[in-house]
């Protein structure tokens, strides 16, 4: 099968030309745009790392006309306030039935399957691999994700995955070197 040479790794050539036609990328937030960790502090706050180079990736793609939703199972305001810093329009969260979620927006945004794109790294994400024509699982997704994926990417989640793809649907767009601006 032929392939093509991404910044990060080879991919299938199919893959590669699906990606041109992606208008949606759905994400979960803990295990993709986070390591997955959650930490508590005494007083009951909640923090959460995020990778600023996944915030520059999701930049650029809005700025070729993707959109980026996240469907998250939990509810917090850290996700809420990084997302809305990264101009995210779409942010769902408290959602453990993912599978609705993102067929209703997929029918709200007006896409078919083939103009979107699912990323993962546990069990309840494979409810958006259902209505996404591009599996996505971070590298250390659980191994059922990861069987379900039609792509796993070679960073972790929260260690650069998100940007990972970014790139490569930039690249598949050849918008990849026509993208400037500041991290966030």
């Amino acid at each position: 099968m032929p392939t093509i040479n991404t910044l990060y790794t080879t991919i299938e050539s199919s893959l590669f030309d699906q990606l041109k036609n992606v208008k949606l990328l759905l994400c979960d937030v803990d295990g993709v745009f986070s390591d997955g960790r959650i930490y508590l502090g005494n007083q009951g706050e909640e923090l959460k790392a995020f990778h600023t180079r996944d915030g520059y990736g999701i930049k650029a793609l809005g700025k070729i006309g993707i959109t980026v939703a996240v469907i998250t199972g939990r509810q917090s305001v850290i996700v809420q306030q990084r997302m809305q810093a990264l101009k995210v329009p779409h942010i769902i969260q408290g959602c453990e039935e993912k599978t609705s979620a993102a067929k209703n927006l997929i029918s709200q945004l007006n896409l078919s399957p083939n103009e979107v794109a699912a990323m993962g790294d546990d069990m309840p994400d494979l409810g958006m691999f259902s209505h996404a024509a591009i599996q996505i699982a971070v590298s250390d997704a659980h191994p059922i994700v990861k069987q379900q994926a039609n792509w796993v990417t070679t960073n972790r989640g929260g260690f650069g995955a998100v940007r990972e793809v970014c790139d490569t649907l930039l690249q598949a767009n050849d918008e990849l070197d026509a993208i400037h601006g500041a991290s966030v």
